[in-house]
């Protein structure tokens, strides 16, 4: 079989596997799961390349086979996913399609832009900032906003509309954000348990 299969890759099958059970939940009305395994992937891709660079000698094309997969896997997980979970709360209106359909192809063109960037950049410098908001950060910010669905009440919809039109701007914009170190990532997953326990008991006690 063509690919690669050892753990290097692991992570990453399995996160996209979770985006493709996220749309399928989404697209037959289980709208709490979905945005749980839209949380779900956001973790196996927050390590996934850590547990890639333990492998001492990967070859050249092991590296490049993984870049494309991240980026691949991204696309569909927070891309696709939060516009599937969008048409599936409400957005049906001809105007919000323009919304679904800017969204996942802002991901689209950022993570080409990123491949392009890993191509060209000298593979021994590491990378510090991204360019853009990264599309994990849909795994935060749907999540976030579906924890207020109840406060929000027949506003949802349009709140979750509005944060997929600005985090597709944000996606392909020039920002520059530091790459999250060590800290960082135990913060955000600590944001990403207390954003579970918050949809979990939303839903339970109102």
């Amino acid at each position: 079989m063509i690919g690669f299969y050892d753990y290097t890759v692991l992570l990453t099958y399995l996160g996209f596997s979770s985006g493709i059970l996220g749309i399928i939940l989404a697209n037959t009305g289980h709208i709490l799961l979905s945005i749980l395994c839209l949380m779900f992937s956001g973790l196996c891709d927050m390590f996934d390349g850590r547990v890639a660079r333990t492998k001492k000698k990967r070859t050249q094309e092991e590296k490049h086979y993984g870049i494309q997969l991240d980026s691949l896997s991204d696309l569909v997980c927070f891309g696709v996913l939060p516009s599937v979970i969008g048409f599936n709360i409400g957005m049906t209106y001809p105007l919000w399609y323009l919304v679904l359909i800017f969204f996942p192809l802002s991901a689209l063109i950022r993570l080409a832009y990123f491949n392009v960037l890993e191509i060209m950049r000298n593979s021994s410098t590491p990378v510090k900032e991204f360019i853009g908001l990264p599309t994990t950060s849909s795994a935060l910010v749907f999540p976030f906003i579906y924890i207020f669905k109840k406060f929000l009440g027949k506003y949802f919809v349009l709140v979750y509309g509005l944060g997929l039109l600005l985090v597709g701007i944000l996606m392909i914009s020039k920002i520059k954000i530091k790459k999250p170190q060590n800290k960082t990532m135990i913060l955000l997953i600590l944001i990403g348990v207390i954003e579970i326990i918050l949809i979990i008991t939303v839903k339970k006690f109102l």
